[in-house]
């Protein structure tokens, strides 16, 4: 059981008001080892099914946001042969870490 707070937030001519409620405790719901191995089984799967065609997709996504492009459709044929990792990995190749001015 793992304890954490309720925060409620209403709006009132464009002002924000949050308030912590109660708090309560949830049950967490590991994976069993099983489970963790069966997923592992399925993004492997995936990756060797689009192999072929994950370094074309990832290669125009760079290409598109080298030239500053817009990306969105690079982007959606990407998720079609790439993890989420690899499309990550691709993008910080060209446009490096962001990081948010204070």
């Amino acid at each position: 059981m793992v304890p954490y707070k309720t925060i409620t937030c209403t709006e009132h001519e464009g002002i924000t008001n949050c308030i912590e409620g109660n708090t309560t405790t949830i049950e967490l719901i590991r994976s069993t080892p099983e489970e963790k191995a069966q997923q592992i089984q399925n993004v492997e799967a995936f990756q060797a099914a689009r192999s072929t065609r994950r370094s074309d997709a990832l290669a125009q996504l760079q290409a598109v946001a080298r030239a500053r492009g817009n990306v969105f459709e690079s982007l959606l044929n990407a998720v079609k042969t790439s993890s989420l990792g690899q499309i990550s990995h691709a993008l910080y190749a060209v446009g490096g870490e962001y990081r948010r001015n204070m």
